[in-house]
């Protein structure tokens, strides 16, 4: 992918960056929900079934959640955002606290043991792998020692509850299971989040900067214009005051050469006026409208005729004679045509086909290299951010993510494959990607 992007370790760092941090008040506010939850089921249990419990060990563990509560509020700001090392600690506490409570009112025979699972899946949602890990190791002791070590579960003063072993057994099977795999889910699906948000990021700040480029080009027109009368005048006045000097001075040479070098210099920035507003009138042609040919020519503009880069070639076509469209020119779709044309031409082995295919309904165009291609496992997820493999290189892939959502943002449907390139070894299948839209009413906008 393009060189720009950083290593894998570096976007490992930056997902634990977006995962967190989490604020104090956040998790402040989950173990205030704790202490009501358990205190409510404590006080139903104890007086209002009548089940004899130790409520003096009940109470001291829920205070000591409470009282840990009351001390963070006091000490810190609601607002503080949490390390990861903190946050870590924070949850820890949560399940050891539990689990002192779980083990006073009957281990993993108290239906309320699924709890534990809770804490685990917070810890997954807002703190990297290495700290996911040891939480959920915690929980899984803890249970471990639950199933184990424990009091008796409250019950009626005359009689006793135990449940066979061989059920207590699958109690810790479940919940072990269940840590394990919530852990596991809620981690990939913060993942997963986190990449998303920053590539839809990433995504608008390259749009922003390929619309204020666009905008130079009717910038550099309307400076030419507003500029070009005041010049003219310039360039009279200079021209009236070295005629006067020849005749008034013709023995001041110096007077005489200063003035023709500024009537020189006047002349030489109405050409480059020129030239600008030249460049913004085909900017109707440059900036505002194209044709096909020239839009890819556009956006292969810096890989043409690159010293010891592929051959680029650029092929045209009409498949039911209908005229090449004229197209709005638009910044995501040069941008994310050129950074199919920039990894295409990174990767060939010599040779980059850049085609464009049109009927009156619809255009294709298509970047194909002569390639080692995309490997089979990253074939079905390309298009995803920080995915990407190919000739034994790996990278982020944020960089065909963005150029795919820009251009399915035009209305393009996009399409990826590994082909062998048209007069090429038949049996080498290069990287094929296509960008496909309709040309009617319902597109984008994309006609001029």
């Amino acid at each position: 992918m393009p060189h720009a992007f950083a290593e894998s370790q570096a976007a490992q760092d930056a997902l634990n960056a977006l995962r967190g941090p989490v604020r104090l008040r956040t998790l402040t506010a989950l173990r205030w929900l704790a202490v009501f939850g358990q205190s409510l089921a404590i006080v139903i249990v104890h007086f209002a079934l009548g089940f004899q419990t130790p409520l003096g060990l009940c109470l001291a563990a829920i205070a000591a959640s409470a009282w840990l509560n009351l001390f963070t509020i006091l000490r810190f700001s609601p607002q503080r955002f949490l390390s990861d090392r903190e946050a870590a600690a924070y949850i820890a506490f949560d399940i050891i606290q539990l689990c002192a409570l779980l083990f006073f009112t009957g281990g993993i025979q108290n239906p309320f043991s699924a709890l534990i699972i809770a804490p685990v899946t917070i810890a997954a949602s807002v703190l990297p792998l290495r700290f996911t890990i040891g939480i959920a190791a915690l929980a899984i002791a803890g249970v471990s020692l639950l199933a184990i070590q424990h009091m008796p579960i409250p019950w009626y003063a005359d009689e006793t509850f135990d449940l066979a072993p061989v059920y207590k057994a699958g109690v810790w099977a479940a919940l072990t299971f269940s840590i394990a795999f919530f852990a596991a889910y809620a981690h990939r699906i913060a993942a997963e989040s986190a990449q998303m948000r920053s590539a839809l990021a990433a995504t608008q700040l390259v749009l922003a900067r390929e619309e204020r480029l666009t905008a130079l080009g009717g910038l550099a027109a309307a400076a030419a214009h507003e500029l070009g009368t005041p010049l003219a005048t310039i360039q009279v006045t200079a021209k009236e005051m070295l005629r006067d000097f020849k005749r008034a001075y013709p023995e001041e040479d110096d007077l005489i050469d200063d003035a023709a070098l500024l009537v020189s210099q006047a002349e030489r920035c109405r050409d480059i006026l020129g030239r600008l507003s030249r460049h913004g009138d085909a900017g109707d042609l440059m900036h505002d409208r194209l044709g096909v040919d020239a839009l890819l020519r556009e956006a292969a503009g810096p890989f043409l005729d690159q010293p010891g880069g592929p051959l680029i070639r650029i092929e045209t076509k009409s498949l039911d004679g209908a005229p090449a469209p004229v197209l709005k020119r638009r910044p995501e779709i040069i941008f994310g045509l050129r950074n199919f044309i920039e990894n295409a031409a990174g990767y060939a082995r010599g040779h980059v086909l850049i085609r464009a295919e049109w009927t009156a309904e619809r255009l294709a165009v298509s970047v194909h290299d002569d390639g080692p291609g995309f490997s089979s496992e990253v074939l079905t997820r390309l298009g995803e951010p920080y995915v990407s493999a190919r000739g034994g290189k790996t990278g982020l892939g944020l960089g065909f993510f963005i150029a795919k959502t820009l251009l399915e943002s035009s209305g393009a449907a996009i399409r990826f494959d590994n082909r062998p390139i048209a007069g090429h070894d038949r049996n080498s299948n290069g990287a094929w990607v296509q960008a496909e839209w309709a040309l009617n009413g319902r597109s984008s906008g994309l006609i001029a």
